[in-house]
């Protein structure tokens, strides 16, 4: 089975008030292809930084990650910008979609930066709504959805371009029990049905019956108990 994300040795020390501090110490992680790994772990713990650097959003003090097989090191800020839009899907806690544009317009502004050809992005577009049920607001603006569809139209978003790796943040903390469990279902249903990679980190424990594994975030490292 093909490991799509892999953190190896991950260390990242900060500097706080002239003392040094290590948030990562040398954390590993592999997740193969229609894998979701939830990660959990205390505020403070180094969930936030541990997201940053699998995202290639924050460079490891030492340490490699490797998307695909291949290593993000030493990348210039272009390439990692090209990574993060064609090998990376986010999806936040708050949805985070553009105020002013509507649904499917959402999706065909990821699918322009990332250089999708119009009509096929249409399609894909409408592919990716009819499957997340949100066909029939296609022409809603944000503040006409509620929280579960703006979350559903986030996860359209981070798949859009058809990344390696779905990364999530806390993506139920917004949501009642069953809003919040039917997100994961569809973001575990992706990784399986496309082969992709799922790493969720969470606080909700209800939904962790829907992930493969769970980790803990303990002392810089990540463990399985």
């Amino acid at each position: 089975m093909r490991q799509r994300i892999e953190l190896r040795d991950i260390t990242r020390v900060f500097e706080d008030g002239g003392t040094q501090r290590t948030v990562l110490d040398k954390l590993n992680l592999s997740v193969a292809e229609g894998e979701l790994v939830a990660v959990m772990g205390p505020s403070g713990s180094g969930k936030s930084t541990f997201l940053s650097i699998a995202g290639a959003l924050l460079e490891p003090t030492s340490g490699d990650v490797l998307l695909d097989g291949k290593s993000i090191t030493g990348k210039s800020q272009q390439e990692l910008s090209d990574m993060r839009l064609h090998k990376l899907g986010f999806i936040f806690q708050s949805a985070n979609l553009i105020p002013y544009l509507k649904v499917e317009e959402q999706l065909l502004f990821v699918a322009k930066q990332g250089g999708l050809d119009k009509s096929q992005a249409r399609e894909r577009a409408k592919g990716l709504l009819e499957k997340l049920g949100l066909a029939h607001r296609r022409s809603a603006y944000p503040d006409k959805l509620s929280g579960g569809e703006r979350q559903r139209v986030a996860i359209a978003r981070a798949l859009m371009n058809d990344p390696a790796v779905l990364l999530a943040d806390e993506p139920t903390a917004s949501l009642d029990a069953s809003r919040g469990m039917d997100v994961v279902r569809m973001i575990a249903g992706e990784a399986k049905e496309q082969g992709k990679a799922a790493v969720m980190v969470t606080h909700d424990e209800r939904v962790l019956p829907l992930c493969d594994r769970v980790l803990y975030l303990e002392e810089g490292r990540l463990v399985q108990r």
